[in-house]
C-alpha cells in the first residue's frame, strides 16, 4: 500500500501544502533547473535546442509541477491520468528516449527535495514529505511510460507494415524505373561534364532522382540491408572522387564511371531480388497511401531533414466545393472526381515523394528535399493543373474542379504532427480568402499565391519531377 493511502488525511493535507508552497514559489527556478542541465545534455539537447520546442516546453513543464501538488492521489484522479498519458504519447511520437525522460523526473524530485530539507521541518515530517512527492512523481510516470511503451510498439509495427506495404508494389516497374533513372543520369553527367558545363554540385548523383530514390524510399524499402548500404557507398565514391576526376579531365574518370554504373546496376538487381510480393496500404478509391503510414514516412523524413539539414515541405490540398459536386452528381460522380485528382498529383511528384489521402477530399503530399520557395511554385503549378482536369461525373458530363492549397515547410520542430497543423492552417487560410489559391504558412499578406485569371496554361510541375508509377 503506498504512503498516500497508508497516511492520515491530515499528514497527506499538509504534505501536499508543504509541496505547493515550494513548488509555487520556486517553479521558475524548477524549470531553469531541468532546462540548464538538459540543453547541456548530449543526447536531451537535441529535442530541446529548438526556440519554439524550448518555449512550449518550458510552459508545459511549469503548468506539469504546479498540477502535479495540486493532485490528492486518494480522490478521483482519472483526469490526472489522461493528462500524463497525453504527455507519454507526445514523448513516443517525438521519440524521446524514455531514460531521458526517468532522468528528468529523477533531477526534479532532487531539486524539490533539496528545498523540502532546508524548511528546518523535523526529520518524520521531512521524510514523509519526500515521500509523498516521490510517490506523486511515480504515480505520473507510470502512466507516462505505459503510453510512451504502447504508443511506441504501434508505431514499430506501422514503420514494418509500411515496409511490407512498400515491398508489395510492383517490384519490377521499380527496379526498371530506377534503372533507367541511373541511366539517364550517367548519359546527361558524361554529356555535360566533357561538354562545357563543368558545374560538379548539378551533377552529383545523390542529387539525381535515383539518389534521392535511394535516399528516401529505398532505405524503407530495403531497412537493414548490406547491399544498401554498398549502393550508398558507391554514390559516394561516385560524387566525391570520379565526377571531380571527370570534371579535371582525368583520362581514366569515364572507365571508372562506367564501372562503378554498372556496379550500381547489378547491386540494384540483387536489391530487389530481397523484394516479397506483397499488396495492401493504399487507399483503394485514389491508390495514393494511407494515412496510417503517415508517422512513419514523416518522422523519418523529418529526423533526415534535422541531420541533413536538408528542406522538407508539405502541400496539403483540398478539393474545392467538393460536397456541391457529391449533392447535385451522386456519390460515384466525387469518387470520379476524387479518382481524377489523385491520378494527376500522383503524376505530378518524384519517386522520392509521398501523396498520401488524408481524409475526405483532402490529400497531403511530402516533398522531400524540397525548400519553401520552390514548394510555392510547385503548389502553384499542382493548382493549375487540378483546373485544367475535366473529371467525367456522367457518359455525357464533365465538371470543372479546382483546389486550394496549403504549404508548410520543415523549421525544426521534431513533431510532424506541428507541421501538419501549420500546412492545414495554410489552406484553412486560402479557402477563407476565396479557394482556388496557395496560401504558405508564415506568409500573412491575402492570397499569398493567388489564383488569377490570367494565368499562363498549367505546365509541367518540374523538369526534374519524374511520372510516379501508380500501381
Amino acid at each position: 500500500m503506498s504512503f498516500w493511502m497508508a497516511a492520515s488525511d491530515h499528514t497527506v493535507s499538509a504534505a501536499l501544502e508543504r509541496l505547493a508552497a515550494i513548488v509555487g514559489e520556486n517553479v521558475e527556478q524548477l524549470v531553469d533547473a531541468f532546462y540548464s542541465t538538459f540543453l547541456l545534455h548530449e543526447e536531451a539537447s537535441a529535442y530541446l535546442s529548438h526556440s519554439v520546442v524550448n518555449q512550449r516546453l518550458r510552459y508545459s513543464l511549469r503548468q506539469w509541477l504546479l498540477d502535479l501538488v495540486d493532485e490528492d492521489l486518494r480522490s478521483d484522479t482519472s483526469g490526472f491520468e489522461q493528462r500524463q498519458i497525453k504527455i507519454g504519447e507526445v514523448h513516443a511520437r517525438l521519440k524521446v528516449p524514455n531514460d531521458i525522460v526517468m532522468e528528468g523526473m529523477t533531477l526534479l524530485k532532487t531539486e524539490i527535495a533539496r528545498r523540502v530539507s532546508v524548511l528546518g521541518l523535523d526529520a518524520t515530517t521531512t521524510a514523509e514529505t519526500i515521500i509523498l512527492l516521490d510517490e506523486a512523481i511515480d504515480f505520473a510516470m507510470r502512466f507516462m511510460t505505459e503510453a510512451y511503451v504502447s504508443d511506441t510498439r504501434s508505431r514499430a509495427q506501422t514503420d514494418e507494415a509500411f515496409r511490407l506495404f512498400s515491398l508489395g508494389q510492383d517490384i519490377n516497374l521499380e527496379r526498371e524505373t530506377q534503372r533507367a533513372a541511373l541511366m539517364e543520369w550517367s548519359q546527361s553527367v558524361l554529356f555535360s561534364l566533357l561538354g562545357e558545363k563543368t558545374e560538379e554540385a548539378r551533377n552529383m548523383l545523390s542529387a539525381s532522382p535515383f539518389g534521392l530514390w535511394v535516399r528516401h524510399r529505398a532505405a524503407v524499402l530495403f531497412q537493414g540491408s548490406t547491399v544498401l548500404g554498398r549502393i550508398e557507398d558507391l554514390i559516394r565514391q561516385i560524387d566525391q572522387r570520379t565526377i571531380p576526376a571527370i570534371s579535371g579531365r582525368e583520362p581514366a574518370a569515364v572507365s571508372d564511371l562506367q564501372r562503378q554504373v554498372e556496379e550500381l546496376k547489378y547491386l540494384l538487381n540483387e536489391l530487389f531480388q530481397t523484394a516479397a510480393n506483397i499488396e495492401n496500404g493504399r487507399d483503394p478509391l485514389t491508390r495514393t497511401l494511407n494515412r496510417r503510414f503517415l508517422p512513419s514516412i514523416l518522422g523519418r523524413e523529418i529526423s533526415l531533414a534535422k541531420s541533413s539539414g536538408s528542406p522538407f515541405t508539405l502541400l496539403m490540398v483540398d478539393v474545392d466545393h467538393f460536397k456541391t459536386v457529391n449533392d447535385t452528381y451522386g456519390h460515384s460522380a466525387g469518387d470520379a472526381v476524387l479518382g481524377c485528382v489523385a491520378e494527376y498529383l500522383l503524376g505530378a511528384v518524384r519517386s522520392s515523394d509521398y501523396v498520401f489521402r488524408y481524409g475526405g477530399e483532402e490529400f497531403l503530399i511530402a516533398l522531400v528535399e524540397t525548400d519553401r520557395t520552390e514548394a510555392q511554385i510547385i503548389a502553384e503549378r499542382i493548382r493549375q493543373g487540378i483546373a485544367a482536369q475535366r473529371p467525367r461525373v456522367s457518359e455525357t458530363r464533365t465538371v470543372e474542379i479546382t483546389a486550394s492549397v496549403g504549404v508548410a515547410s520543415f523549421e525544426g520542430h521534431p513533431d510532424y504532427q506541428y507541421m501538419i497543423n501549420a500546412a492545414d492552417k495554410a489552406l484553412y487560410r486560402a479557402k477563407q480568402e476565396g479557394r482556388n489559391r496557395v496560401c504558405v504558412c508564415g506568409d500573412t499578406r491575402p492570397g499569398s499565391t493567388a489564383a488569377r485569371q490570367e494565368a499562363a496554361p498549367p505546365e509541367p510541375v518540374v523538369n526534374h519531377y519524374k511520372r510516379q508509377q501508380v500501381p
